[in-house]
């Protein structure tokens, strides 16, 4: 059975920090499996729906995960470029630990180019700089010897999902990810994608894709079917985002419901 998943509404500013917990113990409630945090730090525009990223995503798992018992908490997706390895290694494994191994570490390479030169990062050399990054926190997972002593180290596997459906983010994925998740794919698209991907590692890759209802009442029929496509393409997982925090646990009951019934 596909395992849904929840991104969580951040993209305002004015939202109280307890809202985010109640969307998260809901989500654990209803057999949502993995809530999802996105990630900006500098963006050009203000927060908002394209934007997402106010509470920095790792900072808030911790805050999450103290306050909920099973559902797991991923980034998606922390620009990594953007970001020293070795300090979102330690971040992620700290995390990992203190939340009973419920992490997933999603990454990808971003794509606002104004972001990077506000934060003095070379846009053009994101994918290397991705790449580079995953070697290293990869390495200090496994206890490779990278100068010094890394700690704690995963006792449990902490996954890395790399986000995105370029052909480069494909290779990256079948290179280092343990997980996939594509956006904004139709499934003929996405099972393409998957057979690409599956081409370029023996490992077993988790694929799964997100999608979007946060429009009127009258794109739920819309977003049911397409999770229910995708899932007939491969996806064992969908990440979905809801929109506005005020709707999204009754969103999260109806999608649910109707997804059961359209999978059956």
């Amino acid at each position: 059975m596909v395992e849904l998943q929840v991104v969580l509404p951040d993209e305002s500013a004015t939202m109280p920090p307890e809202r985010l917990v109640e969307l998260a113990k809901a989500a654990e409630e209803l057999g949502y499996g993995t809530a999802w945090l996105p990630d900006h730090i500098l963006p050009p525009g203000e927060f908002g729906s394209e934007y997402g990223g106010v509470y920095e995503p790792l900072v808030t798992i911790g805050y999450l995960a103290a306050r909920t018992t099973r559902i797991r908490f991923g980034t998606s997706v922390m620009i990594l470029p953007l970001r020293n390895p070795y300090v979102v290694a330690k971040q992620a494994a700290t995390l990992h630990r203190l939340s009973g191994e419920r992490v997933v570490l999603g990454v990808g390479v971003g794509w606002t180019e104004k972001e990077f030169a506000a934060v003095g990062a070379p846009f053009r050399e994101r994918g290397r700089r991705t790449d580079e990054s995953l070697e290293i926190i990869r390495g200090l997972f496994a206890g490779e010897d990278r100068g010094g002593v890394f700690e704690p180290k995963p006792r449990a596997p902490l996954p890395i999902m790399v986000g995105g459906d370029s052909a480069p983010a494909l290779r990256r994925a079948a290179r280092f990810g343990e997980e996939w998740q594509a956006l904004g794919l139709d499934a003929p698209s996405f099972a393409a994608a998957v057979a690409k991907l599956r081409a370029q590692t023996d490992r077993h890759v988790t694929v799964g894709s997100r999608l979007h209802w946060y429009g009127p009442d009258s794109e739920f029929d819309d977003a049911v079917r397409l999770g229910a496509e995708l899932t007939a393409a491969g996806a064992e997982t969908l990440a979905v985002f809801f929109g506005d925090p005020e709707h999204t646990v009754d969103r999260m009951t109806r999608f649910r419901d109707a997804f059961r019934l359209a999978v059956e």
